[in-house]
């Protein structure tokens, strides 16, 4: 069965262009033109990748991503890829602390953005299961089949890319990474060495599992270099 893709877009000769490709790819297609008749697609048929322009007309892409994320069940964890304005830093920056999986800047080559939709899917359904599904620090258990993070047996949320540099760098606790290794690892491809979109999200995935986000002691900045999960137990 196809990935059911919807994609929010106000630009109807985009969406028309952009949905033959992607059916070409082999890929279910729905189009919404307004952030709120998106919202609604969202909430009933809880599609398996939303694409969502940021600029639209009554609802903005920002708002529709926060309402998303909002939803009750299963349809508030479908994976949002945000397009963005060539350049706005501050917009996609918001965009990712509000739970957007992923960013493309307008204007995309219709390639890259297929490339990222598969890339966003398949973390979303990984293939072979790991030997040891459960990685386990102390109070802290990432479950690597089921996708869950659990702090003292509570839940902790995180976007699917979230759970995935998480993951990236629990299996390799106590290696330091750059930001570009963490990013090439869960993407599979070099990204701009000044992108800092990796920040916003460790801050997320902090918040989520540290009990101090001021003096975390599980996911440490290396100053100049990256990030390092810490081995200790609690």
């Amino acid at each position: 069965m196809p990935s059911r893709l919807l994609m929010i877009e106000d630009d109807a000769r985009l969406a028309s262009m952009v949905g033959e490709y992607l059916e070409q790819a082999g890929f279910a297609f729905a189009h919404q033109g307004d952030g709120a008749s998106g919202l609604a697609a969202v909430q009933e048929s809880a599609p398996d990748l939303v694409i969502l322009d940021l600029m639209l007309p009554g609802m903005d892409g920002l708002e529709v991503c926060r309402r998303i994320r909002s939803l009750p069940g299963a349809a508030a964890s479908v994976p949002v890829l945000m397009l963005t304005a060539k350049g706005d830093a501050m917009d996609r920056i918001i965009g990712l602390e509000l739970g957007a999986d992923d960013y493309l800047p307008k204007p995309f080559e219709p390639r890259e953005l297929l490339a990222r939709i598969r890339a966003v899917l398949r973390r979303q359904s990984p293939g072979a299961a790991p030997t040891q599904p459960v990685l386990r620090f102390g109070s802290l258990e990432i479950d690597r089949d089921a996708r869950t993070v659990t702090v003292a047996g509570k839940p902790a949320e995180l976007t699917s890319y979230q759970f995935d540099l998480l993951v990236t760098l629990a299996e390799r606790a106590g290696r330091v990474l750059s930001r570009e290794q963490i990013m090439e690892a869960v993407r599979g491809r070099e990204l701009e060495a000044f992108d800092r979109s990796i920040d916003v999200h460790m801050g997320r995935i902090r918040a989520a599992i540290e009990t101090d986000v001021k003096h975390p002691k599980r996911i440490l900045t290396v100053r100049g270099v990256g990030y390092v999960f810490a081995r200790q137990q609690d």
